[in-house]
């Protein structure tokens, strides 16, 4: 293999099988190689479909953050169908099959998927930094038309950054005639664009993560510090609002936790699966005879792939809304649906209804009753019981005491001209009682 062939492969399909393994070993090589690429790209192309549409199909889905994590879907997706799929052809065939036209497109891509997933997962880092750490300018930063603007800039920019590879890549035959896509020029000159490259979309990337996910670990520390006082403090001298509050601010907080954590695995796994990868291609660019075990290199495409494919599979892990949604989505339903089922039994126990003052004619003279307060009760839940006697029978005895007794279907008030307005009923009635009554 020539010095300008091996220099070529930092590409993930530029890599060759070394011209050294016997044909056992390849066979063996093939079907490994095959078997693993296959089940790692079907399973990550079917899994960043469903988020693309689990998030554009369900209204309560569509955040800020999942419109970056739609973003980073859709490079993984690049990634796998440019870099994945012609792995397999290559490892099938041994040679390059997609011609020259192939050789620019294909590398394109995956530089394009590359780069746009790692200005995706900085993109929600910082989004996550504002909204925990500045939750007051979240409210105007932190909005889904202003994502979607900056996922439109970071495509935009990549798009145009990676049109460079389109001059360095070229269609290449190796002294045993084989066709491999590699690159044209010399390593010298195209050794200052990788490193470029690398650092631009990982070095720096990780270390911005790393600061931001300090910071924000920081303030969530902080806040849990504060929502967690002595039990000491905790007495009841707290009222019934406070500790409400106390509640939803607890549950907003472990909110923002469970993502936060979510979005950290999703960095964590993004440095550990691209390392041994960046590592060959920086090492073999400094070296005189390059580093291709081929079992080497095929771990290294392998730990790519799980890279884009893993992510659907952390979101379903971590994230409860993801999960009902992705249920909903394979039920062929939509989730919010499921999460709206009205019930008749939560009906306010203790609420007032003030019916409007009316006029009633009585044995032709007009009446007219005001202030009418009704205390209502939950008949509905007395009729699931079976009490709808206990609640006949009370009503006789209320009515034999001069109490006038309702139910939600009736409402007649024999009055006296001296009755008084008698104290509530209980919660399980309802009571009607007029004030100063008199017949003129």
């Amino acid at each position: 293999m020539t010095n300008n062939v091996s220099s070529g492969d930092d590409s993930p399909t530029n890599i060759s099988l070394s011209a050294r393994m016997t044909v056992s070993e390849l066979l063996e090589y093939k079907t490994v190689s095959v078997f693993l690429v296959l089940l790692v790209c079907v399973v990550g192309i079917v899994g960043n479909i469903m988020v693309v549409l689990v998030v554009f199909t369900t209204r309560h889905m569509r955040t800020p953050t999942n419109c970056y994590l739609v973003s980073l879907a859709v490079a993984d997706l690049t990634v796998l169908v440019a870099a994945g799929l012609p792995n397999v052809s290559d490892s099938l065939t041994g040679t390059w099959v997609f011609g020259h036209a192939g050789c620019l497109g294909i590398t394109y891509l995956q530089y394009l998927g590359i780069n746009v997933s790692s200005c995706s997962i900085t993109a929600f880092t910082v989004e996550r930094y504002i909204a925990i750490c500045h939750p007051m300018k979240a409210q105007t930063v932190c909005t889904v038309s202003r994502a979607k603007r900056i996922i439109a800039g970071v495509w935009i920019f990549t798009c145009i950054y990676c049109m460079l590879w389109l001059f360095l890549v070229d269609i290449q035959v190796g002294q045993d005639g084989h066709v491999q896509c590699g690159y044209r020029v010399k390593r010298e000159l195209y050794l200052p664009i990788y490193l470029i490259d690398f650092a631009i979309f990982y070095v720096i990337p990780l270390l911005l993560a790393i600061v931001l996910y300090a910071l924000i670990a920081r303030i969530l520390f902080l806040s849990s510090l504060t929502n967690h006082p002595d039990a000491g403090a905790t007495t009841l001298r707290r009222s019934c609002r406070e500790a409400g509050e106390t509640g939803r601010g607890g549950r907003a907080l472990s909110s923002r936790k469970q993502v936060t954590k979510m979005l950290a695995v999703i960095v964590i796994l993004f440095a550990l699966l691209w390392m041994p990868y960046r590592t060959l291609v920086l090492i073999n660019s400094f070296v005189t005879t390059p580093y291709l075990n081929a079992w080497f290199v095929l771990f290294c495409r392998t730990c790519i792939y799980a890279n884009s494919a893993i992510n659907p599979v952390i979101y379903n892990a971590m994230s409860q809304k993801f999960r009902s949604a992705f249920r909903g989505l394979y039920h062929c339903q939509r989730p919010e649906g499921n999460q709206r089922m009205p019930s008749m039994i939560q009906v306010g126990f203790n609420a007032q209804v003030r019916y409007p003052r009316t006029q009633v004619d009585l044995n032709g003279t007009n009446e007219k009753a005001r202030g009418i307060n009704l205390s209502l009760a939950s008949d509905v839940t007395a009729k699931l019981n079976g009490s709808s006697h206990q609640e006949t029978a009370k009503v006789k005895r209320e009515e034999s005491s001069g109490d006038v007794a309702l139910d939600s279907s009736t409402l007649a008030a024999p009055v006296t001209p001296d009755e008084k307005q008698e104290k509530p009923p209980p919660s399980n009635s309802i009571s009607l009682s007029t004030k100063d009554a008199t017949n003129e």
